[in-house]
């Protein structure tokens, strides 16, 4: 087949799984309507907060007659939930999710009531995990060189399914996902969670161990091919690989601090 072809395609199939991966994520702000008092309310729930201080909630709610209230805890934790009023600025009804440290979780809920209604506006609480900034000069290398580690490693299966020539292809695949997932990873997890790596044997983030599940099966197929360049399953083997595992909503089962511990 033609390579501009192949490339092509490469390049929509990763973009289509980068955009599915950022979209079904756990850190996607929930969205919704709700009637109340004959009026529809749209709503915006942030669940990632890396700014400091208290993480801002903001209900439309142009009808005065609508007030409502948040309820929230840490999790997981043994605390008691807390419930505060919305306050009303103009057509908004706002509250405040306390400060938490990076990695800390509240769970929250949105209560909303009219003088014969009361509405959640989710069915059950939702979870919202704050994070510590992390600077573009880290953040910007970690997505472009994940992007293209993704990109390279599309296009090496597809060259091994088509029986091209795949050391080159390989190589960079393999170069990519350690500056950006091995290198830039840590870096970002050390800003964004303060720790540089969560995964196995320090923990159960998903992100981490996903990279390093790819990180190996690329690392055995480089090996393979530099022996012999024919080994072109192991490099479609990677590649598929590397491809479900970024399948996996990112950020599912990160980093959290156990508030029962303390």
């Amino acid at each position: 087949m033609n390579k501009i072809l192949l490339w092509i395609f490469a390049i929509l199939l990763t973009v289509s799984g980068a955009y599915y991966t950022r979209k079904t994520g756990p850190t996607k702000p929930v969205t919704g309507t709700v009637t109340l008092d004959n009026e529809e309310v749209r709503y915006r729930l942030i669940r990632s907060y890396n700014r400091p201080g208290d993480a801002p909630v903001k209900i439309v709610a142009e009808n005065g007659n609508i007030s409502g209230s948040i309820i929230y805890k840490r999790t997981p934790s043994h605390d008691s939930w807390t419930e505060e009023q919305l306050e009303r600025t103009d057509e908004f009804l706002t509250a405040k999710i306390p400060f938490q440290p990076p990695a800390g979780k509240v769970m929250y809920q949105i209560i909303l009531r009219s003088e014969n209604e009361e509405v959640k506006l989710t069915e059950n609480p939702i979870v919202i995990r704050f994070r510590g900034d992390v600077p573009a000069w880290a953040m910007i290398p970690h997505i472009l060189l994940m992007f293209a580690a993704m990109l390279l490693s599309t296009r090496a299966g597809l060259a091994a399914i088509f029986r091209e020539k795949t050391f080159t292809l390989t190589l960079w695949t393999l170069i990519t996902l350690i500056a950006g997932g091995l290198i830039f990873g840590p870096i970002v997890q050390k800003f964004a969670f303060g720790d540089w790596w969560t995964g196995w044997p320090m923990g159960t983030d998903l992100t981490d161990n996903k990279t390093a599940i790819a990180f190996l099966f690329w690392a055995w197929a480089m090996v393979k091919v530099y022996k012999n360049n024919h080994h072109r399953g192991w490099v479609l083997a990677a590649s598929v690989v590397l491809l479900l595992v970024y399948m996996i909503p990112h950020s599912l089962m990160g980093s959290e601090i156990d508030f029962t511990q303390q």
